[in-house]
C-alpha cells in the first residue's frame, strides 16, 4: 500500500511538532505548515512550508499534495493562542486570526477533496464550573456559554467543520483538548501554559525562595501529557466518533497542588505569593467516556509527566542564563 499523505497545520507549534513526529513513526508522508519552524528541535516533516494560513491562497496551496491530488488526512492545529494571560489580553487577535485560519482551511480542504479532516478544539468551549459539580459530557457544551472568546471561536469553528463535512462528504473529527504540557512546549514570553510557567518560575527560584501565582491558587484544572494527547488524536482520527470528543486525563488538581507536584520533582522548597491576575474558570470537570470507548486511556500521571517536563524546562532556563 502507498504511504498515507498527511498535512499538519500548526506544525511549528508544541502539539503540531510532536504530531509530525508521531505520524512519521507511523509511516506517513508529512507536510508541515506554519508561520515558523519548531523552536526547540528540527522538524521531522518530509516538507515544511512557511505560510500564513490566515490567507486564503496559502490554505489552498497547502492542501495540494505533491502528486497534485488531495491529502489523505489534514490535521488543523494552527491557531493564535496561549496561556490564560494571553487569552485574557488578546481576545480580538484570537478571534480574528483563528477564525480566518479555520474558515480558509476548512473550505480549502473540502474543495480539494480531503478524505479526513481533524480539528483541534478545546475544553474552553465549556462553561465555568464549581469544583464539585458533576462532570460534563460533550453534549453539555450546549446551550453554549464559554468563559472566554477563545472558547467561542473554537465552538464556531467546530460547527463550520461539521457543516462542510455534511455538505462535501469530508470525514470530520473534532477533539476538545484539555491543558496539554510536555517537553518542547512554550515556557516563556507570555503564551506559556501553567505547567510550563510554574516550572520556569521554580527552576529560576532559589531553594526556599518565593514564586508569584495569579489568584488564590484554588482554581481546579486537569493536565494532559503530550504523549497521551497524541494517542487520543490518532485513535480519534481513525474512529467513527462524530462531533466533539473530550481528550484529557481526569486528575483534578488546584494550582497550589500543581506547584507542589513541580516542587517535589525539582527537589526544592518553594513558597507561594498570591497576586492579582487573570485566573479563568474555577473548574472544568469533564467525561472521557467517548474517547475511552475506542481504547484511549491516559498513561501518564501528572507527576510522571512533570518528571519529563521540568528537567527540560530547567535546562532551557540554565541555557538562557548562560547566554545572557
Amino acid at each position: 500500500m502507498a504511504e498515507k499523505k498527511a498535512l499538519v497545520c500548526g506544525a511549528g507549534g508544541f502539539i503540531g511538532s510532536h504530531l509530525v513526529r508521531r505520524l512519521k513513526r507511523e509511516g506517513h508522508w508529512v507536510r508541515g505548515v506554519d508561520l515558523k519552524y519548531p523552536e526547540f528541535s528540527e522538524t521531522e516533516a518530509d516538507e515544511f512550508l512557511i505560510l500564513d494560513l490566515r490567507e486564503q491562497n496559502n490554505c489552498e496551496n497547502s492542501v495540494i499534495a505533491p502528486d497534485g491530488n488531495s491529502f489523505d488526512e489534514v490535521y488543523q492545529l494552527a491557531a493564535d493562542m496561549g496561556g490564560m494571560g494571553f487569552i485574557d489580553s488578546a481576545e480580538c487577535e484570537i478571534m480574528r486570526n483563528s477564525c480566518l485560519i479555520n474558515i480558509h482551511m476548512t473550505h480549502a480542504s473540502a474543495m480539494r477533496g480531503v478524505k479526513r479532516y481533524f480539528f483541534s478544539s478545546s475544553a474552553c468551549v465549556y462553561r465555568d464550573m464549581e469544583p464539585d459539580e458533576p462532570e460534563l459530557s460533550e453534549k453539555d457544551a450546549f446551550p453554549a456559554l464559554p468563559d472566554n472568546e477563545y472558547g467561542w471561536e473554537k465552538l464556531y469553528s467546530e460547527r463550520m467543520a461539521m457543516a462542510y463535512g455534511r455538505r462535501f462528504g469530508m470525514i470530520v473529527r473534532l477533539a476538545r483538548f484539555q491543558n496539554t504540557y510536555g517537553p518542547e512546549g512554550t515556557w516563556q514570553g507570555g503564551r506559556e501554559k501553567a505547567p510550563a510557567a510554574l516550572s520556569r518560575k521554580i527552576a529560576e527560584a532559589d531553594n526556599g525562595g518565593i514564586i508569584e501565582i495569579w489568584g488564590d491558587g484554588t482554581a481546579m484544572r486537569a493536565y494532559t501529557y503530550i504523549d497521551d494527547l497524541l494517542d487520543g488524536i490518532i485513535l480519534l482520527m481513525h474512529s467513527d466518533l462524530e462531533n466533539g470528543v473530550n481528550i484529557g486525563r481526569q486528575e483534578y488538581v488546584s494550582v497550589n497542588d500543581l506547584v507542589k507536584v513541580i516542587t517535589d520533582v525539582s527537589g526544592k522548597t518553594i513558597n507561594i505569593k498570591h497576586i492579582d491576575g487573570p485566573v479563568g474558570v474555577k473548574a472544568r470537570n469533564f467525561r472521557v467516556d467517548r474517547i475511552g470507548s475506542i481504547g484511549w486511556k491516559s498513561r501518564f500521571s501528572l507527576k510522571e509527566g512533570i518528571a519529563q517536563t521540568y528537567p527540560w524546562i530547567k535546562m532551557q532556563v540554565e541555557a538562557s542564563r548562560k547566554s545572557e
